[in-house]
């Protein structure tokens, strides 16, 4: 196949659509469904994020992406019965390395997840398809797929959920370009190797970074990679946590993902955990409802004549005082930047949330200030001289 034909472009009105490769063959198979523009946008920038993380790190890694970012990003780790309920995993559901990776990146965010773009770096088996036939979800890439795996998900949207094989030794070009207004920009391909000699470079007094806290700040910063600039992601226990992609402002991506790393935590909350749901409420429902338990939304869960909608039982709110001492408790997070930190805001609001460690390029006149205040809560950090926009 030289040239596919799309529903449509980024709109419905961005008719006729296509993508080529000037008549090269597409390293790519649509096995089931049609795609879209967005689509494909999420595919091939999800799939070039878990190969390099699998690359990084020797694990099985996926993602959960949305609107050309990343939702969130894991490598495979067990599942302790909390994260199992956190991330809705059936009880009698066993899941294979793959399939941890992608509840992981699916329960890092799973509000912005909802009907995400899925990607894998290994075979889709019927693990993963089992847990993925209870989500709403568009799409999803992978490098194969077992029969059975193939057989449970071409069922899902009645029929119509989009299915891509991609080819796992498929190359680009070095040279990349694009086209804006009519006018062609052509630059090299952003290919640098993120590894762990980028955290080589420690300014700051603590310089001792744990094993498995490297691999988290790898994974942000991998993750940053494939993410809208500006970007700012913390990362714990082998996956994100928190993403803030695409803000002007560097501190308002830093105070973005810092809430949604907040809210992961707060998921794991007794109180939390144990929300009386009538037996009705659908997954996604369960996932807006608590989100709203959590951050006091818009429509108070807990208010009389809405409770009754979603509860057995009243739920007592969560009050700010019980929030505070309940994330007083969390350290040991991991925080990338995709470009340096000008002002020590960010630094404050990262320690908010529990960060120990930190990798930003560094180069900012102001970097002292960033490191002095990394030293008042005796924070690790590592200037990796790399900076990651994407656009």
């Amino acid at each position: 196949m030289t040239e596919y034909k799309l529903k449509y472009g980024c709109n419905p009105n961005q008719n006729p659509a296509r993508i080529h490769m000037d008549g090269k063959e597409l390293p790519f198979e649509i096995l089931n469904g049609a795609a879209g523009y967005i689509n494909l946008l999420d595919a091939f920038n999800s799939w070039q994020l878990v190969k390099e993380l699998k690359e990084a790190t020797g694990l099985p890694s996926a993602a959960s992406f949305k609107h050309v970012s990343p939702a969130g990003a894991a490598v495979a780790q067990p599942l302790s019965d909390v994260d199992r309920k956190v991330c809705m995993v059936p009880d009698d559901l066993e899941l294979s390395p793959i399939a941890q990776a992608y509840v992981r990146a699916r329960g890092c965010d799973r509000v912005s997840s909802f009907g995400d773009f899925a990607a894998l770096s290994d075979e889709c088996d019927a693990s993963v398809a089992k847990f993925l036939v209870k989500e709403v979800s568009d799409g999803i890439i992978a490098p194969s797929y077992t029969d059975d795996a193939l057989e449970i998900l071409k069922a899902k949207r009645r029929g119509n959920y989009l299915i891509i094989k991609m080819d796992p030794d498929y190359q680009p070009e070095e040279m990349e370009t694009k086209q804006v207004f009519g006018i062609k920009f052509e630059q090299k391909r952003n290919d640098a190797k993120l590894t762990m000699s980028l955290f080589d470079d420690m300014p700051t007094k603590v310089k001792d970074i744990p094993e498995i806290a490297k691999i988290d700040l790898l994974i942000s910063l991998i993750t940053l990679k494939y993410t809208q600039s500006n970007s700012v992601c913390y990362a714990s226990g082998g996956q994100t946590i928190g993403v803030g992609a695409g803000q002007q402002s560097r501190i308002h991506c830093t105070r973005l993902a810092g809430s949604k790393a907040d809210t992961w935590f707060l998921r794991q909350y007794d109180r939390v955990l144990e929300l009386p749901f009538k037996d009705d409420i659908r997954r996604p429902d369960r996932d807006n409802i608590i989100d709203g338990f959590i951050n006091r939304n818009e429509e108070d869960v807990c208010a009389d004549g809405i409770w009754q909608k979603y509860f057995k039982t009243r739920p007592e709110p969560l009050t700010d005082e019980e929030i505070k001492n309940y994330l007083s408790g969390i350290s040991g997070v991991s925080l990338g930047s995709d470009a340096f930190f000008p002002f020590d805001d960010n630094i404050e609001r990262a320690h908010k949330s529990g960060v120990s460690y930190i990798a930003e390029p560094g180069g900012s006149i102001r970097d002292d200030i960033v490191i002095d205040c990394c030293n008042k809560y005796g924070i690790a950090m590592a200037f990796t001289g790399m900076r990651l926009f994407h656009h």
